[in-house]
């Protein structure tokens, strides 16, 4: 098993507003990092064979939607899959705007919560 296999799924949404921007911005780094693995939601939800199978792969997934609609949530549920850890980013006082990034300020305390969620969940150092 390569190390790659033990790392969590991580998927984000990546719609038009800033907060869904910035779920998949702490997606993304967490998977440039090697804390986590990215795979493509648009690709499970669509039904992409070779996506859906590796939702299902009984990994531990970690799930950052942008707002309440909970795309990538529903989008795992589709597949008959529950991730082991949901952040809906409107839940930590962010407001949905389009036009506009979140400041660093919100970048760092949500990636901060997810990467402290995780450590909480596995009992050991930082994803």
């Amino acid at each position: 098993m390569t190390k790659t296999k033990k790392l969590p799924l991580i998927y984000s949404c990546s719609g038009c507003s800033n907060i869904a921007q910035l779920a998949n911005r702490i997606a993304v780094e967490l998977d440039r990092n090697k804390q986590a693995e990215m795979s493509c939601i648009a690709g499970v939800g669509g039904g992409v064979k070779s996506l859906v199978k590796k939702a299902q792969a009984k990994r531990d997934i970690i799930a950052i939607d942008g707002c309440e609609l909970a795309c990538v949530k529903h989008c795992l549920k589709l597949r008959g899959v529950v991730p082991t850890s949901h952040y809906c980013l409107t839940d930590y006082q962010l407001k949905k705007q389009y036009g506009i990034d979140c400041n660093d300020e919100d970048y760092q305390r949500i990636k901060s919560i997810i990467i402290s969620d995780q450590v909480v969940l596995k009992g050991s150092d930082p994803l």
